[in-house]
């Protein structure tokens, strides 16, 4: 029915130099349903909410919500028209409270002509909608202090709190646990319920099929299908999003384990709550980490890393005992960190691709005290090649580029420096399934080179099928070890509840 369509983007066009962003694409939405956007990364979805959202201008096309044409010349225009965007990448006052954030360019005043903002409200307002969505935050709560996953339900909170008609939601469950994403899923009944009409992009096809009326799939910037979630199997997605079929999500472990080559001894850390984890990886062996949030896994690879302090503990490479005092010992020691949040510790925004991908490695790309640009230009070649990196050039700005293509370029530019052992947080997050399988087969064959994985996944299947072994953390403690061929998600589970 014409009254039931929320939201009608019509023939959208978008050109950035060099490239086709849209092509034409158009996208219905309708009230009270959850309409999922798919597409491989770089196929427009982002791009097409941005355009929606007046984060960039269209170049062709119209966009009616209710009826009406509307064009929002920027995103506080849309948030008051009643469209609302919880962004994959956070962009937050992490020194200011939760509630400052919450109410940010709108604070309530004490009287309408004062212009002095009320605390009282501000806090009251925040308990309400919290309470409202479940969520158990204290507002006064300085932002930086929450986990990654709590800020992103602040996000969802926000825009809960602009009464929105239409919300975006981009990759909001990268960085949740499996409680938090039921937690999710319920908020998103709610605003079903309210009438609400829901935009959701994720690559997690699980979730996809158990949340959605319809789905909308693109790719390289054009709309490929839009069709009742009820009527198509993961199968056909991965079909529709990357124009072949996928039979295997996992690559085959072809890497051979040979002698010892990590020791990690009692280790602690000094200002986080990492306790006395003791294991070894071996040479061409990729070990997983699994934990619910805050378990200690990021705070694992940082304390070896040398990002976290170390207070205790051993690290033994190859027979020889090291430090790892900071980022820099590190890398000396042949080891590379992939952070779990690329935008704020893992890209340079400002920086092109080629900066991005030798920043790290600048020592091998000079003669004499002179960077080669010759150097450059042929490790970031190889990189954009190997990682399959969608890029007009490698003078593209990185923060153009798609969040899956950002990752690609994080993992392009460790790879050149040929590490001994790569440490991986959340690797695959906010990737689709084709470069997923991209990046499983890469890890695979830095094993297979007689190198070390340590990689960190909220997604068990992810583990299990990557992964030869999986260290499991809990409370900051390692709460046990299993083979992957020989567990099951509820043993993990189990195990990551240990000490909880």
């Amino acid at each position: 029915m014409e009254d039931e369509i929320l939201l009608r983007m019509q023939d959208i066009d978008k050109v950035f130099p060099g490239v086709r962003a849209l092509d034409s694409v158009s996208l219905e939405v309708k009230s009270g349903t959850v309409h999922a956007l798919m597409g491989e990364n770089g196929a427009g979805k982002s791009t097409l909410m941005k355009c929606l959202f007046g984060v960039y201008k269209k170049d062709g096309g119209k966009v009616f919500l209710k009826g009406k044409e509307v064009n929002f010349k920027n995103s506080k225009e849309a948030l008051l028209h009643g469209v609302a965007m919880v962004h994959q990448e956070l962009n937050q006052a992490l020194k200011r409270s939760v509630m400052d954030n919450m109410w940010l360019g709108r604070f309530p005043k004490v009287a309408r002509f004062l212009p002095f903002t009320s605390e009282r409200k501000m806090y009251k307002a925040t308990k309400e909608i919290f309470d409202q969505i479940g969520l158990n935050i204290d507002p006064k709560t300085v932002m930086s202090k929450l986990p990654v996953s709590q800020r992103q339900m602040v996000e969802i909170a926000k825009a809960v709190s602009y009464d929105a008609k239409v919300i975006v939601f981009d990759e909001p469950t990268s960085s949740l646990n499996d409680r938090e994403v039921e937690h999710l899923f319920k908020i998103i009944e709610m605003l079903k319920a309210a009438g609400c009409g829901i935009i959701y992009i994720s690559h997690k096809m699980e979730e996809i099929l158990r949340i959605s009326d319809d789905i909308t799939v693109m790719r390289d910037g054009k709309h490929i299908a839009t069709k009742p979630a009820k009527d198509l199997t993961m199968n056909e997605i991965i079909k529709l999003m990357v124009g072949r079929e996928l039979s295997n999500r996992y690559p085959p472990k072809n890497h051979k384990k040979g002698e010892v080559l990590l020791e990690v001894e009692g280790l602690s850390g000094q200002y986080n709550r990492l306790e006395e984890a003791t294991f070894n990886v071996c040479r061409g062996e990729i070990v997983g980490v699994a934990g619910l949030d805050g378990s200690g896994r990021t705070e694992l690879l940082e304390t070896l890393f040398g990002v976290a302090q170390k207070r205790d503990g051993r690290i033994v490479l190859d027979g020889k005992t090291i430090k790892n005092r900071n980022p820099r010992e590190a890398i000396k020691n042949g080891f590379a960190f992939v952070t779990e949040e690329r935008r704020a510790t893992g890209i340079f925004g400002i920086l092109d691709i080629r900066e991005n991908t030798v920043i790290t490695g600048i020592k091998k790309h000079l003669i004499g005290p002179f960077v080669s640009d010759k150097k450059c230009k042929k490790s970031t070649d190889w990189a954009i090649n190997a990682m399959k990196i969608k890029t007009p050039g490698q003078h593209t700005k990185i923060r153009s580029l798609s969040g899956g293509n950002q990752q690609k370029v994080i993992l392009g530019r460790w790879l050149i420096m040929h590490p001994t052992v790569l440490l991986l947080d959340e690797p695959t997050r906010g990737i689709d399934v084709g470069a997923k399988y991209e990046i499983y087969q890469l890890i695979q064959s830095i094993a297979e080179q007689g190198r070390s994985v340590i990689m960190v996944s909220s997604e068990m299947p992810e583990l299990l099928g990557v992964c030869d072994r999986i260290l499991v953390m809990s409370g900051g403690r390692l709460a046990g070890e299993v083979v992957s061929e020989d567990t099951t998600q509820e043993e993990i589970m189990t195990l990551a509840t240990k000490y909880v």
